[in-house]
């Protein structure tokens, strides 16, 4: 991973952690974003874990994305960290890597006293809400914010992405709540 002053960028590979709870579409955001680098034309694995209980269980879903052909299966650390709820930071903020990057849903998340130094809030499940109506689209919300922050994927690629993996009903307000959540990301850098 490298800094280039406004977005992260791929050396040669960045291992990203999307957790939170059953419900939230923390595996759909993990799927959306593997197929997004693919469409790029990188290599990416995406791998997923949840609780037998599903919805309000906990869940994870990592994508490692690589200029290269990828030969592991599973970082034991993580460039990115992406929390959406209280329990999933608790559970794998000790997965982040020196140097990483934590992104958190501020209305569920409060990373306490020891915030790592790159971390970014934003109030996604608010702003799913009040401007949506709907929950449910904080992971869309978060996914803009995420894209916009790490500058790893094309917009255009997850977009696309999005609307190939949504209902045709609710693809439009998906490519809204990631327009704002990548506008609030845009704002940050």
């Amino acid at each position: 991973m490298k800094d280039s002053g406004r977005n992260w960028r791929i050396e040669r590979k960045m291992n990203i952690r999307f957790s939170g709870f059953g419900g939230q579409g923390i595996i759909l955001s993990g799927y959306i974003f593997g197929t997004a680098a693919v469409n790029d034309g990188k290599s990416a694995l995406q791998t997923q874990s949840y609780g037998s209980e599903s919805r309000g269980g906990g869940c994870r879903s990592d994508v490692l994305v690589s200029q290269e052909e990828i030969y592991d299966l599973g970082p034991s650390k993580f460039d990115v960290l992406v929390a959406l709820s209280q329990s999933a930071y608790n559970s794998y903020i000790g997965s982040l890597g020196k140097g990483g990057i934590l992104l958190v849903d501020e209305d569920l998340v409060d990373p306490g006293s020891h915030t790592p130094p790159k971390t970014h809030k934003i109030k996604a499940t608010d702003i799913a809400f009040k401007k949506f109506g709907n929950k449910i689209m904080a992971n869309m919300v978060m996914m803009g914010f995420v894209n916009s922050i790490l500058g790893v994927i094309s917009k255009e690629s997850l977009k696309k992405a999005i609307r190939d993996n949504v209902a045709e009903e609710t693809a439009e307000s998906n490519l809204q709540a990631f327009d704002e959540g990548y506008r609030m990301g845009k704002e940050i850098n």
